[in-house]
């Protein structure tokens, strides 16, 4: 019976936190219009929106370049600047493209490559309302002396006020939050380890 009571809580409090969360991102639509930050960055999905939404920030001035993370590799520099209905002369002189990133990770390691080269110290952070959470724990933990400004954007097809109401905007709801505590409980973890002398985790030795 303990062990049952035990499970039925754990079950509320992971209910409670999707709640929580899902409130989150609710609130978070439609995005705050940032600051000017050094640099501008959007982490490519299903969606074109936020690609146009990204482009749109650094046509505005709000950043010095932009960063499109995650770029299938076959994809042409003229394929994405139709994608991104981007001004040609802006495009070719200010949007960089990454290859490399595969997943979240891979965006937060990439964008903080590119930052690092740039010298760039604040960036605007662009990608769907759901997957902001997310991207930012990654993006924090890989670059923590970095400010970043969340602009999210609404996701087609799902109806972040109702998401429960549809299997298919349910599901992605649960999934995109597991993943979330996954990372969550990661950087909890690693916060819990050894520090160096500056306070910041110790790498671990083979």
């Amino acid at each position: 019976m303990k062990s049952l009571a035990a499970l039925l809580i754990l079950v509320m409090i992971w209910a409670v936190g999707l709640l929580a969360f899902a409130g989150r991102v609710e609130q978070s639509i439609p995005a705050k219009e940032p600051p000017i930050a050094d640099g501008v960055v959007v982490l490519t999905g299903a969606s074109n929106i936020r690609l146009e939404a990204a482009t749109k920030l650094l046509e505005a001035g709000k950043g010095k370049r932009l960063l499109i993370s995650g770029v299938n590799r076959d994809a042409t520099r003229e394929d994405v600047q139709t994608v991104t209905k981007a001004v040609k002369p802006i495009y070719d002189c200010c949007v960089d493209l990454g290859f490399a990133a595969a997943n979240t990770l891979g965006n937060a390691k990439e964008t903080a490559e590119w930052a690092k080269a740039k010298g760039y110290r604040s960036l605007i952070v662009v990608t769907a309302d759901y997957h902001m959470p997310r991207s930012m724990l990654e993006l924090r933990a890989t670059m923590p002396d970095t400010e970043l400004y969340p602009y999210p954007v609404a996701t087609e097809g799902v109806d972040v006020h109702r998401w429960w109401k549809q299997n298919v905007t349910a599901r992605r709801m649960i999934v995109e939050y597991s993943k979330y505590l996954a990372i969550l409980g990661r950087e909890t973890f690693l916060g819990l380890g050894p520090k160096d002398e500056a306070g910041t985790p110790a790498e671990k030795t083979s």
